[in-house]
């Protein structure tokens, strides 16, 4: 059993400990509390002294490419869009991701225990996502989900691709309605394939298809929905049709959300805000503002901050939230929205994103405060196993 001792605890539970202690047993968190109530350590124990250092959740990256386009290649280890065809549902992540990239050693140089990671927006229907921990021999040992969201774009990626090629979708309107088409597609399918299993001597089996098969969980509200979106009309068509099919959809990106808050706070979508740490590289991004994950915060909406890595190395996820924070984001807020609410937007809170019993067991300790970028992590825990420790000072 791992238990780590006299450290400032930051649970992101709503509860906190000056000088507590917290254990880990078979890669989740077994216990928690005040250094009084410590349990008295065994021989086989491994146990760490923080020391009054501060310990809080293993940081999540709700929203990346990491491992899909990778460090120093160029084309041939870029595997993020498939662009020969704008509905590729089929499409897996865990088939894209090289384990051994080095973002992933960066990541837990930096704290950062989870990363959500997928195709780009190239496409409408771009396929699935991945979480994964930041540690493991292969992707395969990686995996917390797989799938844990189906990619959807609207706006002006998908736009630009297919006008050169000179193909459908060439407007947002398009767009739209290609979306549409599979999603109903996708039910009839869904329909067929029940009516068949009612009744298989009468019915005959539909043919399979790989791409609206690779939907149907979508169509039933089981799989998450993550809308590439960033102005406010692509926003709303996002919206309008996730209310139209019932899906469980997050918006990512969401660069002009900060516009329209009374509206996102109206219909309950959680938002994964980012990246900021960019320039305004094209006209969707020309509102882009610091202070929108404090807006949206404010308004009362689940807010998560992302890389979107490469776009901001996976490294800078934690000055991202010291930016917001210095920028109008409560402290605190900042430091959520990059663990449990990040969590929440990708529905696997009740796994990570905050220290409670029962929860996998990944840590970080930090010499002083975290939104102060000039301490930087000195051991990040996986599954309670430590993966780094700086040696330095």
């Amino acid at each position: 059993m791992l238990i780590i001792k006299n450290a400032k605890i930051w649970t992101m539970a709503g509860k906190n400990y000056d000088n507590g202690f917290i254990s880990a047993k078979d890669g989740k968190i077994s216990n928690i509390g005040d250094m009084c109530a410590m349990p008295v350590i065994s021989g086989s124990d491994t146990v760490i002294d923080a020391n009054g250092m501060i310990l809080m959740p293993g940081l999540i990256d709700s929203h990346s490419h990491i491992g899909m386009m990778e460090d120093s290649v160029g084309f041939e280890g870029d595997d993020v869009n498939e662009m020969t065809d704008p509905i590729t549902p089929q499409l897996r992540a865990i088939d894209g991701v090289y384990h051994g990239d080095r973002a992933f050693e960066e990541a837990l140089e930096n704290g950062v225990t989870t990363v959500v990671t997928g195709p780009g927006s190239a496409n409408v229907i771009g396929g699935q996502f991945a979480a994964l921990k930041t540690y493991g021999r292969t992707v395969d040992e990686m995996v917390i989900k797989a799938p844990c969201a189906m990619k959807i774009a609207f706006g002006e990626n998908p736009k630009t691709v297919y006008h050169e090629k000179h193909q459908l979708p060439t407007t947002r309107m398009a767009t739209a309605a290609l979306l549409r088409e599979q999603l109903y597609k996708a039910k009839e399918y869904m329909e067929a394939l029940e009516e068949y299993e009612e009744n298989k001597e009468e019915n005959e089996k539909p043919e399979f298809d790989i791409k609206l098969d690779s939907l149907i969980p979508v169509v039933k509200g089981e799989l998450l929905v993550k809308a590439h979106a960033h102005r406010t009309d692509d926003i709303f068509t996002a919206i309008r049709i996730a209310k139209e099919f019932n899906l469980n959809m997050t918006l990512v990106h969401c660069t002009e959300g900060w516009l329209v808050t009374d509206i996102l706070k109206e219909n309950g979508y959680n938002v994964i805000l980012g990246p900021i740490l960019t320039d305004r590289s094209k006209i969707e991004l020309r509102n882009q503002n610091i202070k929108a994950p404090g807006i949206l915060s404010k308004a009362g909406i689940n807010v998560a901050i992302m890389t979107d890595h490469p776009c901001v190395p996976v490294q800078h996820l934690m000055l991202s939230a010291s930016l917001a924070a210095r920028d109008g984001m409560a402290p605190e807020e900042a430091l959520k929205a990059i663990t449990i609410n990040a969590a929440r937007c990708i529905k696997l809170d009740n796994r990570i994103g905050s220290l409670e019993i029962g929860k996998d067991a990944d840590m970080v300790i930090y010499p002083g405060n975290p939104l102060d970028y000039s301490n930087k992590v000195k051991m990040t825990f996986i599954n309670g196993r430590l993966v780094y420790e700086n040696q330095e000072g």
